[in-house]
């Protein structure tokens, strides 16, 4: 069996984000382990309407040539760690934007995060583990919230995420969680795939 393929999706647009700091270090932290493959997949890439298609496209096929070609993209991955800004007390309106824009692309593969902000990302985090669930994803339990005093400390110069050492010990049991999950699901999405070649023959 391949490798499982991760994307690490950027979950801010914003000319002046943050997010571009934790996705170069939980990319690096994904890079080194031996049994995924990584990518990192920018929104600014993906530049999505806000959603104006007749239904999900779990139902009738997108007509936005954007939307089209995000869900190939999406379609290329085994699971997902997503950078997740809070604002509001939630997760970026392009993230969302992005997540409805697929449905099947995101069927039977893991998700994790990476939350930042106030109280480090928690509540953009669960309510985007709530979507995860709805869209039959597997949010994994362990989770990077880069708090406060952390993410002030990194923006200002002072500190480096590498620096923090409870914050690298999450990001690994993070990706360690999401290489797992993703090997497991992609060996029983592959023995799906063989049982309706069989059914067909």
């Amino acid at each position: 069996m391949s490798k499982p393929k991760i994307a690490i999706i950027v979950g801010s647009t914003r000319a002046a984000r943050f997010a571009d700091v934790p996705t170069q270090w939980i990319a690096k932290i994904a890079k080194s382990h031996a049994d995924i493959d990584v990518e990192v997949v920018d929104l600014r890439d993906f530049p999505l309407p806000f959603f104006d298609e007749v239904a999900s496209s779990a139902w009738v096929p997108s007509t936005n040539e954007v939307a089209q070609r995000w869900q190939k993209k999406v379609a290329e991955f085994d699971g997902f760690i997503f950078t997740a800004a809070e604002y509001n007390h939630g997760p970026t309106a392009v993230l969302k934007n992005a997540i409805d824009y697929a449905a099947n692309e995101w069927n039977k593969k893991p998700a994790g995060f990476v939350g930042y902000g106030s109280v480090g990302g928690a509540r953009a985090v669960e309510q985007l583990r709530l979507h995860a669930v709805e869209l039959q994803m597997a949010p994994v339990k362990s989770a990077v919230h880069i708090a406060w005093g952390d993410f002030l400390a990194v923006r200002q110069g002072e500190k480096r995420l590498e620096d923090l050492e409870h914050l690298n010990q999450a990001a690994t049991a993070l990706v360690n969680d999401v290489a797992w999950w993703a090997k497991a699901l992609k060996k029983a999405r592959d023995a799906d795939v063989v049982d309706e070649e069989i059914k067909a023959a």
